[in-house]
């Protein structure tokens, strides 16, 4: 029994943001029904494979039920309309419009169902100018400024590690449903919820770009605290070709590893504003850190307080000791599967499930 049991989703989003929302929901004890075309969703057909799934597809979509729907037929939109009854929640993914063409828009579907929470998720937002725009996560990350500041040492924008712009939709999407939820016990009426990947990526910004925010410019990574221009917050290649982090610019880690290097002079600078005023002492730590291999590093940092760390690759990653301690991948039959992030007191220790063949449950 998890905090959602009872709670009945109707999810018919595929690849990364209404997934995860969803998958999260599943998660808590909710029955989601993942509603998928003769074709499947396409996640299903990424590589790598495991155990004869995809791992993308698993890691998404685990605990849910499969139920392969055409909306082009009657029989489909029928089938689909039985579920929406007994549904609280209405996931979709679609580009704006396609939804509503099928049948399915809100209106037609809080006409029947006034209680249920509907949730729209789409790259740029239900309405606006860019409503219609086709766009998966990097065009969106590219359309909020955030590739321009995801750049090399030479100013190129790069393509980012992370699916920034698809994870923010999904959390954002999710809070918004359980308060959807929460406000429903009280009113006894759902709601609808435009979740814009667009939209939920702009707050991640208000670090970084204050000035650009208040109609001034626009932020550059060597310039700025916490993207390249401060000595402490920031990457430094190593002996043998790899990197490590220096990632807390708070003062007391800059005496603790400066006077652990023997150079307390030239602490003050670790307190002067990023960028030029900096600069000597990125290339002091630059000097530094080409001196050793990363996992000499590693060891040589072990009995200092600084906020240190070695990059690792995502093997290395998954191999760390820290995984296995927070029970955060768990194999079961072949299939390894990353945790939930979300944990309560009163649960018992989280247990694997599976993902679902297509259309296995109708």
């Amino acid at each position: 029994m998890g905090k959602l049991s009872g709670i009945k989703v109707v999810d018919l989003s595929q690849f990364l943001p209404g997934p995860m929302l969803s998958m999260m929901m599943a998660d808590q004890g909710a029955e989601v029904v993942k509603v998928e075309p003769p074709s499947g969703d396409p996640a299903r057909d990424q590589a790598p494979f495991e155990a004869g799934q995809s791992i993308w597809f698993r890691n998404l979509n685990r605990g849910k039920q499969s139920v392969m729907l055409d909306l082009k037929s009657e029989a489909g939109c029928a089938a689909l309309w039985r579920l929406i009854d007994e549904a609280d929640v209405f996931i979709e993914g679609f580009r704006p419009g396609v939804v509503a063409r099928l049948g399915f828009g809100y209106a037609a579907v809080a006409a029947r169902n006034p209680r249920l929470v509907y949730c729209s998720i789409s790259a740029f937002g239900q309405t606006g100018a860019l409503a219609h725009h086709p766009a998966h996560d990097m065009a969106v990350q590219a359309m909020a400024g955030f590739l321009s500041v995801n750049d090399g040492p030479d100013g190129t924008p790069v393509v980012p590690g992370a699916a920034s712009a698809d994870m923010a939709a999904g959390l954002t999407a999710l809070s918004a449903v359980l308060m959807a939820l929460i406000g429903r016990a009280a009113s006894g009426k759902g709601d609808y919820v435009d979740i814009a990947m667009f939209d939920a990526m702009l707050p991640w910004c208000a670090h970084i770009a204050g000035t650009a925010i208040g109609g001034g410019d626009p932020p550059r990574s060597d310039s700025q605290r916490s993207l390249g221009g401060a000595a402490f917050y920031n990457i430094y290649d190593t002996a043998d070709g790899r990197h490590v982090a220096l990632g807390g610019r708070e003062p007391k880690f800059v005496a603790n590893l400066l006077t652990a290097l023997g150079r307390p002079d030239l602490i003050p600078l670790g307190s002067e504003a990023p960028g030029d005023a900096q600069a000597p002492l990125i290339a002091f730590l630059r000097g530094i850190f080409v001196t050793r291999t990363r996992d000499q590093w590693v060891q040589w940092f072990a009995d200092k307080d600084v906020a240190f760390s070695p990059i690792l690759d995502f093997r290395e990653a998954f191999a760390a000791p820290h995984i296995a301690e927070r029970g955060l991948v768990a194999a079961t039959d072949g299939a390894h599967q990353i945790a939930p992030a979300i944990r309560f007191a009163d649960e018992a220790p989280w247990t694997p499930t599976t993902a679902p063949e297509l259309g296995r449950d109708g």
